[in-house]
């Protein structure tokens, strides 16, 4: 097995994107049942000490996942991704929003626009992961709130799932 497992982290300004490419040490099977199973998600795709709690989880194209994020004295994050593609153990794309308690989408934070691949690899699932914004502006902000520590971190709470 390969001892250091890839993550790259780009952010193209010019194109508003964030690219994402991480590898797992696990089939594709069991990394895709982790990006599409609401009781696999909420115990890792939170950064530590935050904590993912799904509220439901329809994963189908024109389904939906409402989630939140529960840290330090019942602060709570809530979001929803609105799927729109998927082909199952290859591909899924959805909108990534972050929303209200009851679901309705913030205006304030910008849209994450996700594309998600699963490939195989020779020591188990490269993940790569495009996120187009609406601007730059929004590209920013996200990169600005911990975007790219937080979801290092999650990967990390993965890799510990998958080992265990």
């Amino acid at each position: 097995m390969k001892n250091t497992l890839q993550f790259d982290f780009i952010v193209d300004k010019e194109k508003n994107t964030i690219t994402v490419k991480r590898e797992f040490a696990a089939n594709r099977k069991l990394v895709w049942d982790c990006h599409t199973k609401s009781e696999l998600l909420d115990k890792w795709f939170a950064p530590k000490p935050f904590t993912t709690k799904s509220k439901s989880m329809d994963f189908r194209e024109g389904g939906r996942w409402f989630y939140y994020m529960q840290g330090h004295e019942d602060v709570r994050h809530y979001c929803r991704v609105d799927y729109k593609s998927n082909t199952p153990n290859k591909l899924f794309t959805g909108d990534d929003v972050f929303c209200d308690e009851k679901g309705n989408i913030s205006t304030e934070l910008p849209t994450m626009h996700w594309e998600v691949r699963f490939n195989p690899i020779a020591y188990g699932t490269r993940v790569e992961i495009e996120i187009n914004l609406d601007s730059e502006a929004d590209m920013e902000k996200i990169v600005e709130m911990g975007f790219k520590e937080g979801f290092a971190a999650a990967h990390n709470n993965l890799d510990e799932l998958l080992s265990s």
